[in-house]
């Protein structure tokens, strides 16, 4: 973060909008009551951002983002793991929709590679489980181990590399950012800014000049016929959870086409979890 006045000026804003949105989840204490955990979510509030005249540089504003969406250390003391029930609604290349119910519970690694994730999916014919861990992704189908379809590992993969969490951990990911410039849509203040991480994957997030959230992104990646596709999600229905910001629908476009909307129903941060949940169904058969 650049030591001028107006860098200074910038992240006290953006700090002075989050405590205003929120109760401050760096002053949270570690341990919450259950009752605390499963209070309901309320919506955020509109966060004001004193938007200086000058051009502010790429860190300002992903540090700003981080500020908004619950700080740093609030962050990784809050979001240390989590359980998240919601839906999704996709859209197959007939035009049909399926709606899936998911369960997705999560482990923060020490770093953004070492994060564990379970992703429950139920559908009318089928239900099974896609595990994150070690950075790979495996399959559970009735407590046996399979290799899911490369289109499933992509959609998981896709979600962490091009998604809001990349943004939040972009230090830690050794990521890099860069300020493309600054927009006006649709009556709204954009900064724009793109992220590329070690493996040169970028993504470019439109981000609110006057509350600092992410609207949406971009990137780019292969279809299922092996062209390069356009794709944007959108961010919508932000509310305050025990301290952070969540966005509780997302839609995912393909070009100009919608091909999925999710929705969180619940989400709870803090829960205890063991490292079982993540585990290989075989490699736990073998342990004594």
């Amino acid at each position: 973060m650049e030591n001028s006045s107006v860098s200074r000026r910038f992240i006290v804003c953006a700090l002075a909008a989050l405590l205003t949105a929120s109760a401050g989840p760096a002053a949270l204490a570690v341990q919450k009551t259950d009752a605390q955990k499963q209070e309901k979510p309320k919506k955020a509030e509109e966060p004001k951002i004193n938007r200086n005249e000058k051009t502010p540089t790429a860190d300002q504003v992903a540090e700003t983002v981080v500020l908004v969406f619950g700080s740093r250390p609030g962050l990784a003391q809050i979001r240390r793991t989590g359980v998240e029930h919601g839906k999704i609604t996709r859209t197959g290349d007939d035009g049909r929709p399926e709606e899936i119910t998911y369960d997705r519970t999560f482990k923060r690694g020490e770093t953004f590679d070492k994060d564990k994730i379970r992703l429950d999916q139920h559908m009318p014919s089928i239900e099974y489980s896609l595990v994150y861990s070690d950075g790979k992704v495996f399959g559970i189908l009735r407590g046996t181990q399979f290799t899911p379809k490369q289109q499933d590992v992509g959609t998981m993969l896709t979600d962490r590399v091009h998604g809001l969490e990349a943004l939040l951990r972009y230090k830690e990911n050794g990521a890099t950012v860069k300020f493309v410039g600054k927009d006006s849509q649709k009556g709204l203040d954009l900064w724009i800014i793109d992220l590329t991480d070690k493996e040169n994957n970028t993504t470019r997030y439109y981000v609110s000049a006057k509350t600092g959230r992410v609207l949406w992104l971009e990137y780019e990646d292969k279809g299922a016929d092996g062209t390069l596709v356009k794709y944007k999600r959108t961010f919508h229905d932000y509310r305050v959870v025990q301290g952070t910001l969540v966005p509780y629908r997302s839609v995912l476009f393909a070009g100009d086409k919608q091909v999925e909307e999710s929705q969180v129903l619940t989400v709870t941060y803090g829960v205890k979890m063991e490292d079982s949940v993540f585990q290989n169904p075989e490699a736990a058969a073998m342990q004594p």
